[in-house]
């Protein structure tokens, strides 16, 4: 089996197996956030272990 692409660009998997992605809304109405919500979303944020599992799925198939 393949490994998905897509999941591959859209998450970072850390060396102790967590799995890692980008905050949700970043990619337009930045200006009326402020400048500190605009900071905290361009960190890495660790996904819940049910997603973790699916996502850890999809990787290996």
């Amino acid at each position: 089996m393949k490994t998905r692409k897509s999941i591959f660009k859209r998450f970072k998997i850390t060396r102790t197996g967590k799995i890692l992605r980008r905050p949700i809304g970043q990619d337009h109405y930045l200006a009326k956030k402020s400048g500190n919500k605009r900071r905290q979303k361009r960190k890495w944020v660790r996904l819940s272990e049910p997603e973790t599992k699916k996502i850890k799925k999809l990787i290996s198939s």
